[in-house]
């Protein structure tokens, strides 16, 4: 067939937009080019792409298809050709990775000190945010990585296990909990408990393991930002349930940390979206 990328193009943005006379003004070309190039491409074609009313222009079946399918290849000649365009110079450019704050505060500081270390021109820029922003970040393209606790089944993702960490009960030392070696779930049982909200990958988790061994939770506060915690248990007012990476404990801090048995642990996974190239600073 004989059509140009430029077509291509054109047709992208329109289907965008929904409007030759908008996709015109964001590509420079008028309105009447606009519509004369994805003319030329249903004739190309043989198929009708474009439904066109006073209104708006309306994408048929085989218009819808063709144009999510065409976003997604010229996002991908886009990257080959900056790629392309990056290859024989020294490793440079932007690596965006967002994280929880648990994560973000305990694990990527060594990163991005190996990361200047390895590779001194390539800037590491750090998002600490909770795990839905940082889901949808990697989804609009907002960011090269992300490392989540493990988000279940996400079919636009492409996720890899990168480590495995146990939870562990925290408590007041004068608690009576405070003098268990391991603290069974079944002790939770009626207990006032301080845990982190929705917005953190680990509650989920957690709600399962309490239903999993009968628990009816006493849940008294639902806290933002894990520091949080550390201070509402200090305080008396519950007991809570943490992952080992929001270890250790501040300095002469009045809690203690127990084991809570069967262990229940949680997997942190790299994420990226699927099917999309990276720049070459990521792939390094």
């Amino acid at each position: 067939m004989n059509y140009s990328l430029k077509q291509l193009k054109v047709f992208v943005t329109v289907a965008q937009e929904k409007s030759f006379s908008r996709a015109g003004e964001r590509i420079g070309l008028s309105q009447s080019a606009v519509s004369h190039s994805v003319k030329e491409l249903e004739n190309h074609t043989g198929v009708r792409l474009l439904d066109r009313t006073t209104r708006e222009v309306v994408l048929t079946d085989a218009g819808q298809q063709l144009a999510l399918r065409l976003e997604r290849l010229l996002d991908e000649l886009n990257s080959t050709l900056r790629d392309t365009g990056r290859m024989g110079q020294q490793l440079s450019g932007k690596v965006r990775v967002a994280a929880s704050q648990t994560i973000s505060a305990h694990l990527i500081p060594q990163c991005i000190a190996e990361s200047h270390r390895r590779y001194p021109d390539i800037q590491f820029v750090l998002h600490d945010r909770p795990q839905q922003w940082v889901m949808e970040s990697i989804r609009q393209g907002d960011v090269d990585f992300g490392i989540v606790i493990d988000p279940g089944p996400v079919g636009d993702l492409q996720c890899e296990a990168i480590l495995s960490e146990p939870f562990f009960l925290l408590c007041h030392r004068d608690s009576a909990l405070a003098v268990e070696d391991y603290v069974p779930w079944q002790a939770l049982q009626g207990a006032k408990l301080v845990l982190q909200d929705y917005a953190s990958g680990s509650r989920p988790l957690i709600d399962a393991a309490l239903a999993r061994n009968g628990i009816q939770a006493n849940i008294v506060q639902e806290i933002g930002h894990p520091a949080t915690l550390f201070p509402m248990v200090a305080a008396g007012i519950g007991i809570s349930i943490l992952p080992a990476l929001a270890l250790p404990l501040p300095e002469g801090s009045p809690l203690v940390v127990k084991r809570i048995t069967p262990v229940v642990e949680r997997q942190l996974m790299l994420v990226r979206r699927k099917n999309r190239s990276l720049s070459t600073a990521a792939e390094a």
